[in-house]
C-alpha cells in the first residue's frame, strides 16, 4: 500500500497536488477551510475530512499548500498536538525566515518538517518539467522522497529549512525580471501595430534564449572573478546607450518604468568606477553591507 497523504488547502495548486497523489494510487485525505471545494476530487476517491484535526490524524505525511504563512499558522496551531510523529511538508510560498520558524515550531510538536518551493504552475504538476525544491529534515526527505516524486522532481537543497524558500524566491525574481523586460518589448512592438505573436516567436524568444547563456558567465565571474582586462560589452558602453530606451519608449507612448531600476544601477556602477567591467558587478552592487 502506498503512503497515505493529507493535503491541506484546495486552491488551484493544492487541488493539483491532491489529484496527482490520487492518480498515483496514494490514499488521499483533503481538507479546505471552505467545505466542498474541488468536488471533482471526490469522484477520484479522495476522503474529505470535516476538520483539520481529522485530516492530520488520517495520514503520516501532511502536505500544506495554503495562501500564506499566516494561513499555515492559523490552521495548524490549534491542532498542534496532532502533528506529533508525523511529517509536515509545507509547500506554501513564503520567506526563508518563515520557513525556519515553522521548522522550529514543528520540532516542538514532535514533527519532522520539510519546506518546499514549487517550481511549476498547477497544470505542470505530475509532469516531467516540474520540480520542487525541498529543505529541512534530511531524514524526512529520504523517507518520503519517492512519495513526493509523484508530484514533481524532488530536489533537496539542504538541512537549513530556509534554503528552499530562498532559492524559490530567487528563481521567481529572475522570472519576473524576464517577464518585465518581455512586457516592455511587447508594448513597444504593439505601439506600431506590429504582430506581437510574430515578434515573440521569430525574434523575442530566440533572443532571450540566446541571452540566457550569459547567465552562467555572470555567475562564474561573481564567484571566481572576471578575466583580466576590460569586458567586451562593458558597463560604460551599456550605460551610455541606455537613454535610447527611454527616448524611444516615450516617443512610442510606452511607459519606461520597468527599465528605471536597471538604468539607475548602470549609472551607479559607472560612477563608482566599474565602467570597464561586465554585468556581474551589478550583483555585488545589489548586496547591502
Amino acid at each position: 500500500m502506498k503512503t497515505p497523504v493529507t493535503v491541506l488547502g484546495l486552491g488551484a495548486m493544492g487541488t493539483a497536488l491532491a489529484r496527482t497523489f490520487l492518480a498515483a494510487g496514494h490514499p488521499t485525505t483533503v481538507w479546505n477551510r471552505t467545505p466542498g471545494r474541488s468536488p471533482e476530487l471526490d469522484d477520484l476517491g479522495a476522503a474529505r475530512a470535516k476538520t483539520v484535526g481529522d485530516a492530520i490524524a488520517a495520514s503520516p505525511l501532511i502536505v500544506a499548500c495554503l495562501l500564506d504563512d499566516t494561513s499555515v499558522r492559523s490552521t495548524l496551531e490549534p491542532v498542534a498536538p496532532e502533528l506529533a510523529r508525523r511529517t509536515l511538508v509545507n509547500l506554501t510560498n513564503g520567506t526563508p525566515e518563515q520557513a525556519r520558524r515553522a521548522a522550529d515550531w514543528a520540532a516542538q510538536q514532535g514533527a519532522q518538517y520539510l519546506d518546499g518551493g514549487i517550481m511549476a504552475v498547477p497544470v505542470m504538476i505530475g509532469g516531467p518539467a516540474a520540480f520542487i525544491l525541498y529543505s529541512g529534515s534530511p531524514e524526512a526527505f529520504e523517507q518520503y522522497r519517492d512519495d513526493l516524486a509523484v508530484l514533481a522532481k524532488p530536489t533537496y537543497v539542504g538541512s537549513d529549512a530556509g534554503l528552499a524558500a530562498l532559492q524559490d524566491l530567487a528563481l521567481l525574481s529572475a522570472m519576473y525580471g524576464m517577464f518585465g523586460g518581455a512586457a516592455h518589448a511587447l508594448a513597444m512592438v504593439s505601439s506600431e501595430k506590429l504582430s506581437p505573436t510574430a515578434f515573440a516567436a521569430d525574434l523575442l524568444v530566440p533572443w532571450l534564449t540566446a541571452m540566457l547563456g550569459t547567465v552562467s558567465g555572470m555567475a562564474n565571474d561573481l564567484e571566481y572573478g572576471a578575466a583580466p582586462g576590460p569586458a567586451g560589452s562593458n558597463l560604460a558602453m551599456q550605460s551610455a546607450a541606455f537613454p535610447n530606451f527611454f527616448d524611444a519608449s516615450e516617443a512610442q507612448g510606452v511607459d519606461p518604468m520597468l527599465l528605471v531600476p536597471i538604468r539607475s544601477l548602470l549609472e551607479r556602477a559607472v560612477a563608482e568606477g566599474h565602467g570597464d567591467e561586465d554585468l556581474a558587478v551589478l550583483v555585488r552592487l545589489l548586496a547591502k553591507d
